[in-house]
């Protein structure tokens, strides 16, 4: 949907560009969305070989199996003080999230 003002007409068109953008950024996730399903297909397919190395005209994939270890914050606080726990806590960088929903229900503009 696009927005509707009563804005003079470059403020329309730039209400129009914003919303533009808004479509292209669903698109173009939508369509990652479904290739991403189609990887997760084809990594089952290559899983379900059993084997280690598939050779093809072009690519070679290999398969490995590990196991990851990943640390237990919550135990960890368990057995440090509050100001132990405070002298180990780094903020970090700030980060932009960017999520996409319906227009369905988006306000029109006045």
């Amino acid at each position: 949907m696009v927005g509707v003002s009563n804005k003079p007409n470059g403020a329309n068109q730039m209400t129009s560009n914003i919303n533009s953008l808004a479509d292209r950024f669903a698109a173009i996730k939508a369509e990652i969305d479904g290739m991403n399903r189609l990887l997760d297909e084809v990594k089952a397919e290559i899983k379900a070989t059993g084997m280690a190395e598939i050779v093809g005209e072009n690519s070679i994939v290999t398969v490995t199996l590990s196991e990851p270890v990943r640390f237990d914050a919550t135990a960890a606080k368990s057995f440090l003080t509050e100001d132990q726990i405070a002298a180990c806590t780094k903020v970090g960088e700030l980060v932009t999230t960017i999520r996409v929903k319906s227009a369905k229900k988006a306000k029109v503009l006045a």
